[in-house]
């Protein structure tokens, strides 16, 4: 925890506070589920799909979208009086990752959402984290008509380590939402070992 004086004999003691990242292909749900999480109002960082997207956007599977994150999507969430988390979803389109070392900066974990009808678009996130020795687990959203797998085949496709967390959510659910950062900072403590604090951002 960290401390501040205040006036008189009292402390005031301070939140914890966390920087995690929302990261997964184009189009795969970070921006709703940092909205549907998040106990402020959000920043975005939405532009409309443009003509300088055509031939490099891959929209299969997400032909409705019409915007796109170019920076950050920035939320907050608190869990009780001792722990806030800053949530950072990252831009899924390969030509913003100029942006990820930034926004990794001082992270503690990280969240791999991914799409079972572009599976593939998680790749580039889970190897950016498996190179930077950042801790995440890989949360299914459960898009309406997309098939259902099992969750051993997509840690199997997506060759994760067996200590990866896999699970499902809605991202449009703030419940399920919250489910995923939990089961995240679980997976944080664990790999840190028993009793040992989070570092806050910037450490």
């Amino acid at each position: 925890m960290d401390y501040e004086h205040s006036e008189g004999d009292a402390e005031t003691v301070l939140p914890t506070v966390v920087k995690i990242l929302i990261a997964g292909g184009f189009g795969v749900g970070k921006t709703t589920l940092v909205g549907a999480v998040s106990e402020t109002k959000p920043l975005r960082t939405e532009e409309v799909l443009s003509e300088q997207g055509v031939g490099v956007d891959d929209l299969s599977g997400v032909e409705m979208k019409s915007t796109t994150t170019v920076a950050m999507d920035f939320g907050r969430i608190s869990f009780g009086d001792d722990l806030v988390l800053y949530l950072f979803g990252t831009p899924g389109q390969d030509r913003f990752w100029f942006v990820w070392d930034e926004l990794a900066l001082g992270a503690l974990g990280a969240v791999v959402l991914a799409d079972t009808r572009r599976i593939a678009d998680c790749f580039p996130s889970v190897d950016y984290f498996e190179r930077h020795r950042l801790p995440f687990i890989v949360a299914v959203n459960c898009f309406d008509g997309a098939h259902s797998y099992n969750l051993d085949e997509v840690q199997t496709a997506l060759n994760l380590d067996p200590d990866v967390p896999v699970m499902l959510c809605d991202a449009r659910k703030r419940e399920s939402s919250k489910e995923v950062l939990i089961t995240l900072l679980q997976h944080v403590m664990k790999g840190r070992g028993a009793g040992r604090a989070a570092q806050p951002v910037g450490s």
